[in-house]
């Protein structure tokens, strides 16, 4: 097993457990060791939410292994359904737990609980935490969903939501305002929101909305099947994917025309202004989940003028429809779950802003690249208390919002460091409009610390102090792109070391 400090999806019962805190009425009771029970602390730390997840574990420890695991379980199983009364329960076992072969299904089975018992196989070792959302939510919709008849009115189901998605709350939020205004009920949010009893239900809708595939898929073509209920294929996410969702929905409900308000828009004006010219072209590259990551491709070049110059995702279930999009978008996909893979892309792209996960995020800190989330992992600042969703009219405002301030506030950054040795600008300038006072020291960030020479190339070049400061007056969107090409000019010339006058020449050498 590959060890890393970070990682895009954690194990297969952790997804398992994203759709139980979604739920109200069920339980899932996890075979799992001491030390494997750290997923609470992910919904109440990074999602906030306001009770732990339901789950039990049998927690046993190193000297049970000795004796009978089987009976810990059976025992977690009675005392979750004494305590907890739920509808249905899932049981499954964590990766660790997995390699003991209890058949925590098969030891479900046997109690004779009065409840749904559903067994869960989640291969630890092969698949990772969406499958386990998508698996999950399936075998929950294949034992309890059965057959009805459908709603007098036009209504649909919203599938894929649950717990420690990404602005999934606000998304569901969204979209049902939207498909009130085409006049389609929502029958189910399900996984978040939903009960045992509603999923039995799911068969009363017309259809249904597949709003993340990565957690939602498998149930959705199940249904499909099973009930006859087709399936929006379009993630709404953008402008243009909203309007061709709509038409999707409206074509599926069996109305007569597309008929919202988009007069919440934000976007489409700016981007027809004078002022969206300075951010035209800028170069992006983005990573995250299939779904996130394809929907922000379109996004970047259709609606705000960007160059999409790398695209990438890290759950390789959805690897052939987006090297298809990549292959449409003239660059090469990066399908990896390796963020240091990730990181020298990047690296060698030398992209103007990221748009990508917690982990690009990071990187792009490091490399003094902008960045912002468009997906999950994230961590606590990308579940606001307020109103933030990704879909919808709304959804592309917010998208506008994180998208362009990073960029603005970037070249803010670059002028302050540009003009801070100016006369009248500089540190020890006294503030222009408060006449008497004394000098204001303002720091600017990492100007405290001594400018020293950087070693390169393994040592074979190195940048004095003095061109190194005057390096960072290049503005941060081609600044890597300029060492890189100083320190091949130095080479070249067999320089050992890089001085102003070197960066200069460079300079003057590659704009021939």
């Amino acid at each position: 097993m590959k060890l890393t400090v970070w990682t895009y999806e954690g194990p297969p019962h952790v997804g398992a457990i994203r759709v139980a805190t979604g739920m109200e009425g069920l339980h899932y009771v996890l075979h799992a060791p001491q030390g494997d029970t750290y997923a609470d602390l992910l919904f109440t730390m990074i999602e906030r939410r306001g009770q732990r997840p339901p789950v039990s574990y049998t927690t046993f420890q190193a000297r049970d292994l000795g004796s009978d695991t089987a009976e810990l379980f059976k025992i977690a199983c009675r005392d979750a359904y004494q305590r907890f009364q739920p509808e249905a329960i899932i049981v499954g076992a964590s990766c660790t737990a997995e390699l003991i072969q209890d058949d925590p299904g098969g030891l479900a089975e046997t109690m004779g609980l009065p409840i749904p018992v559903i067994p869960l196989e989640l291969p630890s070792y092969q698949r990772k935490e969406n499958f386990g959302c998508d698996e999950t939510f399936l075998q929950i919709v294949r034992t309890l969903a059965v057959p009805c008849e459908r709603t007098p009115e036009v209504s649909c189901n919203i599938l894929g939501p649950t717990g420690l998605g990404f602005r999934h709350r606000d998304d569901v939020e969204e979209l049902s305002r939207l498909l009130e205004e085409l006049g389609v009920a929502v029958n189910v949010v399900a996984p978040m929101g939903s009960r045992p009893s509603d999923i039995a239900r799911l068969g009363e809708a017309h259809f249904n909305v597949l709003l993340y595939p990565e957690t939602a898929e498998g149930a959705a073509r199940w249904l499909e099947r099973r009930h006859g209920q087709p399936f929006t294929k379009t993630a709404p996410i953008g402008v243009g994917a909203t309007r061709d969702f709509l038409a999707e929905v409206t074509e599926l409900a069996g109305l007569a025309s597309v008929s919202t308000d988009e007069s919440r828009l934000r976007l489409p004006w700016w981007s027809s202004s004078v002022d969206s010219t300075y951010l035209t072209g800028k170069r992006v590259f983005i990573f995250g989940d299939a779904t996130h990551a394809m929907a922000a491709a379109r996004v970047a070049r259709d609606e705000m003028g960007f160059e999409v110059v790398g695209l990438g995702c890290y759950n390789r279930e959805f690897a052939r429809p987006l090297r298809r999009l990549a292959e449409e978008y003239g660059v090469e996909a990066l399908i990896t779950d390796d963020y240091l893979e990730v990181e020298k892309t990047i690296e060698a792209l030398a992209p103007e802003m990221i748009l990508g996960t917690q982990m690009e995020r990071h990187i792009g800190k490091r490399l003094g690249i902008p960045c912002a989330v468009i997906s999950a992992p994230v961590h606590v600042q990308d579940f606001p208390a307020r109103f933030s969703p990704q879909v919808g009219w709304e959804g592309a405002n917010v998208l506008f919002d994180t998208w362009v301030h990073p960029l603005v506030m970037g070249l803010e950054e670059h002028l302050l460091h540009m003009f801070r040795e100016d006369p009248e600008f500089h540190d020890a300038a006294g503030p222009s409009h408060h006449a008497g006072h004394g000098p204001v020291k303002l720091r600017l960030v990492g100007e405290d610390e001594p400018v020293a020479p950087t070693p390169v190339n393994d040592g074979a070049v190195v940048w004095l102090a003095d061109a190194e400061k005057e390096l960072r007056k290049v503005p941060f969107f081609v600044r890597g792109k300029a060492r890189r090409n100083t320190e091949k000019f130095a080479a070249e010339q067999g320089l050992g070391e890089i001085s102003v006058d070197t960066l200069y020449e460079a300079k003057a050498h590659y704009a021939r």
